[in-house]
């Protein structure tokens, strides 16, 4: 079960003024699932609207229904050539890795159904998690570092602009505010069928 608290610590830290997000990349794909562009940016390089825009993206995974929208999943195993390695590497990396990127963009088009264009977006963020005292009131001291990936699947407009997402997964999963690397809360709108996702996790 996802503790609900443990989402809402992350998602007051991501606004436009206090955000741990670090980098952002992502692709565009066409309604055949073929690559039509791709990008990969310092998310702190992102201004105004632009910003605003890509943290409500990334915070309605952590932010949607706790244990409904939002449930955590047992990794099968990082096992050699799977998208369990594919996806460490892209976190020990922080997405500055483009070739490990565009892997993990075609492993979800070969799953993803096709018909509509749609935008997969990668974020790349460092929590330095608070100690808490026994009064449950936050110390400066840092706890750990949660390094995380955020991934989200999102329809795109006319103009190729992303949407909020339909699906999308929080790797590792934040567990009694901890990194815990056996998890993954996968994300899934109420009302879509994510279960193409699922797939491309081997879950």
């Amino acid at each position: 079960m996802i503790n609900r608290e443990d989402m809402l610590e992350l998602t007051r830290r991501m606004t436009a003024t206090r955000s741990h997000l670090v980098r952002l990349a992502g692709a565009y794909m066409d309604e055949e699932g073929y690559l039509d562009g791709n990008f990969n940016i310092n998310f702190l390089n992102l201004k105004g609207e632009e910003r605003k825009r890509c943290l409500n993206i990334a915070k309605a995974i952590p932010f949607s229904e706790t244990n409904e929208e939002l449930v955590s999943y047992k990794i099968p195993g990082i096992k050699s050539g799977s998208i369990w390695q594919l996806l460490y590497a892209l976190r020990d990396c922080e997405l500055k890795n483009d070739a490990l990127l565009l892997n993990l963009y075609e492993l979800i088009a070969e799953k993803y159904p096709t018909g509509k264009p749609y935008a997969i977006y990668v974020y790349y963020g460092a929590y330095d998690v608070p100690i808490k005292g026994a009064d449950k009131e936050r110390l400066d001291e840092s706890e750990e570092v949660y390094r995380y990936l955020v991934v989200a699947i999102a329809p795109t407009d006319e103009e190729q602009v992303a949407e909020l997402p339909q699906a999308g997964f929080l790797y590792p999963a934040f567990s009694d505010r901890s990194t815990d690397t056996a998890h993954v809360n996968v994300y899934q709108k109420a009302g879509f069928d994510g279960s193409a996702l699922l797939e491309v996790l081997g879950l």
